[in-house]
């Protein structure tokens, strides 16, 4: 997941500047064992369905890495753009996807996307920029990029969940759960906390993992723990190692029309016959 275990400031993420991934960016082989073990009971996937089915709408993905999520949303959609700040990552999501005719990535920034008005029916990020206070400038700008009706679609990590969160607390001391919460609210969005069971192929792979999500401290403790809870040894085996994981899914509708005081906004949105994909 892209997030930022030794956090940076608030300030310095809602900027111009972009701020290397501790994980993906160098630990890229590790990151896609990771996105292969995470939710392995499609329990994310179901609640973003229910919140918005995307047949046949125009997708954008933004922090998209690598491009793991893309082929998963063109199975469906009209179009999928996955934008990616990192270079080496946009190179490698555009290889994934060579061969899907529905599919392209941009090299990009949530906070300045390199993308019309009024383009998407959905908008999604996992573990990417929308940590919290700091990201208004992205959170504008996947706004602009939606046309009414649409849905914008937050996956993060639930830092209050066990024994996850727990870990990430220890990394991310001065880190406000609550006042993160209370920041998505005021933004509009609402909230649904979601448990996934991750499963790995053996240890070593939960191991690998782990190391690159924490500190060398907190990754010890990590993995003395899960291999407690799943009774495996120091070596390589070949049993199986679960690992529970929450998440949060905000989600936000961009309004229909015009907003009037003290009367409801439809959610709902057609899709629209313009597409996103441009020369």
């Amino acid at each position: 997941m892209r997030w930022f275990p030794r956090a940076l400031s608030s300030s310095r993420r809602g900027g111009e500047e972009v701020l290397p991934s501790p994980n993906i960016w160098y630990y890229q082989k590790a990151y896609e064992v990771e996105n292969r073990a995470q939710d392995v009971d499609d329990e994310i996937w179901r609640v973003l369905t229910g919140a918005r089915d995307w047949s046949g709408a125009d997708v954008l993905d933004i922090g998209c890495g690598d491009g793991f999520h893309l082929p998963r949303f063109a199975a469906t959609a009209r179009s999928v753009v996955g934008v990616e700040p990192h270079e080496p990552l946009v190179r490698d999501a555009r290889n994934r996807v060579e061969r899907l005719a529905n599919v392209e990535v941009r090299q990009g920034r949530a906070q300045r996307l390199p993308l019309p008005d009024e383009a998407f029916d959905v908008v999604h990020a996992r573990t990417a920029y929308f940590f919290g206070p700091g990201c208004e400038p992205g959170l504008r700008e996947a706004e602009r990029v939606l046309r009414p009706g649409g849905l914008m679609m937050i996956v993060d990590l639930d830092v209050t969940s066990e024994p996850y969160g727990r870990w990430m607390r220890l990394d991310l001391p001065h880190y406000d759960p609550p006042g993160v919460e209370k920041f998505f609210a005021r933004q509009g969005f609402d909230c649904r906390k979601v448990m996934t069971r991750w499963l790995f192929e053996d240890a070593a792979a939960m191991d690998a993992v782990l190391k690159i999500e924490f500190s060398a401290p907190v990754a010890a403790k990590a993995i003395a723990e899960v291999r407690r809870l799943n009774e495996v040894s120091s070596g390589t085996g070949e049993k199986q190692v679960t690992l529970p994981v929450g998440y949060r899914v905000h989600t936000r509708a961009k309004p229909t029309g015009l907003v009037v005081p003290d009367h409801s906004v439809s959610s709902s949105g057609a899709v629209s016959s313009a597409s996103p994909r441009m020369p």
